[in-house]
Parts: C-alpha cells; sequence; structure tokens
C-alpha cells in the first residue's frame, strides 16, 4: 500500500514538471497581467519598485502582476479589493 501511494506521488510529481515545461506558445496568449493580485515574493516577471520575479516586498502590491487566465484578472477578488488589468 504504501509502495503504491509512493509511486502514485513520484508520478504526479513527474508529470507536473513535465507539462511546465512543455508549455506552448499559445499558451502566452491565453494568460494576462493581473495587478494586485499577488502575495509577497509571488509576483511575475519585473514590475514597480523591484526589476526580478519574486521580489514583491509586500501583498496585493498594485504595481505588480501575477499571470492569470486571460478573461478572469478582474473576477479576483483579495482582501485589497479586485485584480486590475492595469497597474495603479
Amino acid at each position: 500500500m504504501k509502495k503504491s501511494i509512493a509511486t502514485l506521488a513520484l508520478t504526479g510529481a513527474i508529470a507536473s514538471a513535465l507539462a511546465s515545461i512543455a508549455v506552448p506558445a499559445s499558451a502566452a496568449e491565453t494568460t494576462e497581467k493581473c495587478y494586485g493580485i499577488a502575495l509577497k515574493g509571488q509576483n511575475d516577471c519585473a514590475a514597480g519598485k523591484h526589476d526580478c520575479a519574486g521580489q514583491q516586498s509586500i501583498d496585493y502590491d498594485k504595481a505588480s502582476f501575477k499571470l492569470v487566465p486571460a478573461g478572469t484578472c478582474t473576477t479576483i477578488k483579495t482582501p485589497a479589493g479586485m485584480g486590475s488589468v492595469t497597474p495603479a
């Protein structure tokens, strides 16, 4: 039983890793930048007062973005408000 659970977990981890590597070029077309939703250190790319991904110093910084599926940004609610497709 333990061996099958470990095998299943390892298989899932490998599948996840391979899926993240093999992202087609069209994936960039199906995402959008969403400002004000990322938690501290979880922003994508450079924005605001920093120049690298993961350097956001506060939660829900309205000048930092996270990539989300296209068309979903403005429906994301945080304790600081709704997501925005434009920086503040």
